[in-house]
Parts: C-alpha cells; structure tokens; sequence
C-alpha cells in the first residue's frame, strides 16, 4: 500500500498510522459545518450512544479552543482538549489533542484528526480521518472502536441534520 496525498487537507494519508472514514451522506456541507461548529448542535450527536456529550466549548480559528466533555453510562468521564489548526467554512476541520488553545502543548498526543466536507450531487462526501503518531496508537484507536464508533456518530449527525 502506498501513502496518499488529500489535496484539501495536505496531508499524508499513511494506512500504517492513520484511520480513515469515509461516506457520501444525504446532507448539504453547510448543515454537517453548523453540526460540527456550534456547541448544542455537536453535544447532540458527536458521542456514539449510550455515551454522551455533556459539555463542548468550541473557538473556531486556528489555536482555538475545541473542548468536548464525553461521559459514559457507567459513570466514566473524558474531558478532551484540542486545538483548531486549520478551519475552512464548509470546507474543512483540523484539530488536535497535541495542542491546546493558542498552540500550547498539552502533552496529550493521541490523535490528530482532519474531517472534509465535500458537495456532490447527492448531498455530501464526509471523510474523517484520524492520524496517530505510531502503529500502537493506531491499533488502540482501531481496538477501541474508531470505524464502530465514528460511524455511529455520523449517523447520529445525519438525522440530527435531516431535521433541521
């Protein structure tokens, strides 16, 4: 397998590190952006159930602060913080657990992620890609359930947007 370039992005797709969704979904970018962007739109949909998003603090430009509070059924509690490093209106998302807001390090470098909304004919094509730092952070991410559980929340996001 070869490395891929993603033109909107620039960066490198590397199957050995990275995990990658990808989906045509039935809804204009600027819904699945507004989703993605405001705070009581994303807490209703960006955690697989039966966890949830209780809390979400999102300052849209690069450095920004994105900030998601997850808890789960049993009690479990993860409170994420990221930056923004790229932010294109409808276009695309890149944030990081490596740094907070302003570009400080947090110490925290599980995963980088880019999410690309691209028109088509039929609505959408959504990808979500997820870069790791190694192939052990990888897999964990892949044991974990990245595929199950991002798919789960995109299917969450489409009905929620459907609707609006």
């Amino acid at each position: 397998m070869t490395a891929q370039t993603n033109a909107v992005t620039a960066t490198v797709f590397d199957p050995r590190l990275d995990l990658e969704l990808k989906r045509e979904v039935p809804v204009p970018p600027a819904l699945l952006w507004r989703a993605w962007t405001e705070p009581d739109l994303l807490m209703k949909w960006f955690t697989p159930a039966p966890w949830r998003t209780t809390a979400c603090e999102i300052d849209l430009k690069p450095g920004g602060l994105f900030r998601t509070v997850m808890e789960g059924p049993n009690g479990e509690k993860n409170d994420n913080i990221g930056c923004y490093l790229a932010v294109e209106p409808e276009k695309l998302l890149v944030f990081t657990s490596a740094l907070g807001p302003g570009y400080r390090p947090t110490g925290n470098s599980f995963l980088t992620a880019s999410v690309t909304f691209e028109p088509t004919a039929a609505g959408t094509l959504y990808t979500a890609v997820a870069l790791h730092k190694d192939e052990a952070t990888k897999t964990q991410h892949e044991e974990m359930g990245f595929h199950h559980g991002w798919s789960a929340a995109l299917d969450q996001m489409v009905a929620l947007t459907k609707g609006m």
